[in-house]
């Protein structure tokens, strides 16, 4: 097993539902650390930069204009295959069909509000985490 480091996402709907501190608890729970965070709340360009890989697809603007619509918390979580563990974690993209007890079950409300963010492979992380924080915001414990 390897020891990996992922980008966790707070969107502003779960933000605005108070589910923060529970999404935090839930994933540390889960053996992972939390080793950066920050509330930051993204212009239209920062979120279209941080999408860009779903430039072409039909809910780029919409997914961007939602991610600018208010603040959200990128964290960074490190521990054994830290991307897959999380992504079982949070759930599939649409809660409705996300497994019960997952992240996006609990506080998201569509496939657009899912609550949650998270890298989906090692190239996705390398890409993701700097684009938030620096080497000097990340704090291995």
């Amino acid at each position: 097993m390897a020891v990996e480091r992922t980008l966790v996402i707070v969107k502003p709907d779960a933000v605005k539902k108070n589910a923060v501190g529970d999404i935090i608890r839930i994933l540390q729970e889960n053996d992972l650390k939390l080793i950066a965070l920050k509330m930051i709340h993204m212009s239209k360009e920062e979120a279209k930069g941080f999408y860009i890989v779903h430039k072409d697809r039909s809910f780029y603007d919409e997914l961007t204009d939602f991610m600018s619509s208010g603040p959200c918390v990128p964290m960074v979580f490190e521990g054994e295959n830290a991307i897959s563990k999380v992504r079982e974690i949070i759930g599939a993209t649409d809660p409705a069909k996300a497994a019960e007890g997952t992240i996006r079950s609990k506080y998201g409300t569509d496939v657009g509000r899912n609550a949650v963010h998270a890298s989906d492979s090692p190239e996705s992380a390398a890409y993701e985490i700097p684009y938030f924080f620096s080497a000097l915001e990340i704090h291995s414990i």
